[in-house]
């Protein structure tokens, strides 16, 4: 990477890592409870809920995901844990986020509820569990698993600015890139990958990029697309 790049890349990092840029965003709803948490109003396993439904959620136009996510959570009585444990779950066969219904929430519900009672924290399970015992879908080595990617970056960056930082057993450097469409068409276009798949290999390329500028916090390249992605518009 030349040097250049690398300075245009840091620039963004430094601009867009600000929450000023993410009022309509998905990240608000975890930040809301981790708000809570921290005045003694909310549980550790309210803002992993929050983190996770609101990433299953993350695709579309923000504004969309973001009034849906309230929908979810004005069902839950803005109570994710308590209602998780409840039992008694939204379940029909109507949409809740474009392709994502009802049932398919209260599916995932009914899955957290199991492993809640096994354990305080969802912080120790791998992506494959996150993905097959949470979200119930099929096990796939070569998904790139951006929704966890997206949830663990919320939980486990600390800089104190956008990401959240609660899971303290976890390492910011071990992160991988959220991949989608959008963000491997930005990462592609600066020349952080030559691949066509966009797949885990795809994720891991860009985010090892990354940590040519950011060793130990390769992920704050996220922010650094997203400015590639306001400054090309």
């Amino acid at each position: 990477m030349d040097k250049a790049l690398k300075e245009t890349l840091v620039g963004w990092a430094h601009e867009y890592n600000d929450p000023k840029y993410f009022q309509e965003d998905p990240i608000i709803f975890p930040t809301l409870f981790a708000r809570r948490l921290e005045a003694g109003e909310a549980s550790l396993a309210d803002v992993e809920i929050a983190a996770l439904l609101a990433a299953h959620l993350a695709w579309g136009r923000r504004a969309m995901i973001v009034r849906d996510c309230g929908r979810m959570f004005d069902e839950m009585g803005w109570k994710p844990y308590e209602y998780v444990m409840n039992g008694e779950y939204r379940d029909e066969n109507a949409s809740l986020h474009r392709t994502v219904k009802w049932s398919e929430f209260a599916a995932i519900c009914t899955r957290l509820k199991g492993i809640y009672e096994e354990r305080q924290s969802i912080e120790g399970l791998t992506d494959t569990e996150i993905r097959c015992r949470i979200f119930g879908q099929k096990e796939d080595r070569k998904a790139p698993n951006k929704k966890i990617s997206m949830m663990r970056r919320w939980m486990v960056r600390d800089d104190g600015k956008v990401d959240l930082g609660l899971w303290k057993k976890s390492d910011r450097k071990e992160l991988i890139l959220p991949l989608d469409v959008h963000v491997y068409d930005q990462a592609a276009a600066l020349g952080l990958t030559s691949r066509r798949q966009k797949d885990i290999v795809t994720a891991r390329e860009i985010t090892d990029a990354f940590k040519e500028i950011w060793p130990e916090d390769p992920c704050l390249g996220d922010f650094a697309l997203f400015g590639y992605g306001v400054s090309s518009r």
